[in-house]
């Protein structure tokens, strides 16, 4: 289930670059921003604090990604260029924090 964003670079699609991870009470969500015309896709990790869900049931199927969009696409330029320099730069992804709010 992906969330298409409207961005000054035109549109992008935000997905799960795979399986998400827990690290105490955060959720750890690879993302995946995939530009529509296939040109570019940029992957970073979201840590979402606190984030409380029923273990039962996957994160992945409870709208995470319709909650998340507003602040990712809100920050859409900063998230993308730190994703891209750390994987030039750092060889790893970049972790950006969010509230489950």
């Amino acid at each position: 289930m992906a969330v298409d964003l409207k961005t000054g670079r035109g549109i992008y699609r935000l997905d799960f670059a795979a399986g998400p991870e827990r690290v105490g009470h955060d959720l750890i969500l690879p993302l995946a921003l995939a530009r529509a015309d296939g040109i570019e896709r940029v992957v970073f990790r979201c840590r979402i604090n606190g984030m409380e869900c029923d273990e039962s049931r996957s994160p992945m199927t409870d709208q995470v990604l319709d909650r998340i969009a507003p602040s990712i696409e809100r920050e859409f330029e900063i998230i993308r260029e730190a994703a891209l320099k750390s994987i030039r730069s750092e060889h790893k992804l970049v972790e950006i924090a969010l509230s489950p709010s």
